[in-house]
């Protein structure tokens, strides 16, 4: 039953390192449009009081934040570039507000704890300018503005689409209400014939229940005698 345990354990265990260290290489992309804010997210429900976090960025390392028995430090970075646009969240997430062009690169983040193994998330941030669109991975914050409409535009972009499916409702209504009138003909069809079928079957055991039928009897007629047997005599009556 020990055995069972131990080998319980080692599972589990060896399944989080497993996870913690695909984790460690996995990068994960995020863009953002200049100007607004974005937060790097990491794994992390609550703070413990050994917990300790340390985000750098770019290939130098430069320290920007971190976090020790609960209390946070932030850092401006060597040239000053993150003045007063960094924060840190109740889990330890960084919040990057009024992101410039510059704030793009490599973000890393490395949480050690007694309680826990060693966890590290990667994030490759990409702030693109307001007048570039966004990369294909991530859709624009805001929907693309449609052109105001004038005299020489033609159509208002919200009556073109409306104006393009009005055939197709069209047609759709007209075939319905085709369908719809051959089955009522045909209905109507097969009610006719049944009935006029039905008065016909009437009309032919009406007739057969008017014939009156009679038994008819032959006899055989006696030939008349023929004259030359015949004897004829006077009679003398007396007086």
């Amino acid at each position: 039953m020990l055995k069972e345990n131990t080998l319980v354990l080692f599972c589990l265990y060896f399944s989080h390192l497993v996870g913690v260290f695909a984790d460690t290489d996995t990068v994960k992309s995020v863009s953002v449009k200049e100007g607004d804010s974005v937060t790097l997210q990491i794994h992390v429900t609550e703070i413990q009081t050994d917990d300790r976090i340390d985000w750098k960025f770019g290939t130098n390392n430069t320290v920007l934040a971190r976090i020790r028995t609960k209390t946070s430090e932030i850092f401006n970075g060597t040239d000053g570039r993150f003045r007063d646009r960094l924060k840190l969240d109740q889990t330890g997430s960084l919040i990057i507000m009024n992101t410039r062009t510059t704030d793009s690169g490599l973000y890393e983040v490395r949480i050690r704890s007694s309680s826990r193994p060693e966890d590290t998330h990667r994030f490759s941030l990409t702030v693109y300018a307001a007048t570039t669109p966004a990369p294909s991975s991530t859709p624009p914050s805001h929907p693309p503005s449609h052109p105001s409409s004038g005299p020489h535009s033609g159509s208002p972009p919200g009556r073109s689409s409306g104006s393009s499916d009005s055939p197709d409702r069209f047609l759709l209504v007209l075939i319905s209400a085709v369908a719809g009138s051959l089955l009522l003909l045909a209905a109507v069809g097969i009610i006719w014939i049944y009935r006029k079928q039905r008065t016909t079957d009437q009309h032919a055991e009406t007739r057969e229940d008017e014939i009156t039928y009679a038994d008819t009897t032959f006899h055989k007629r006696n030939a008349q005698k023929s004259e030359d047997d015949v004897v004829y005599a006077s009679v003398v009556h007396r007086r």
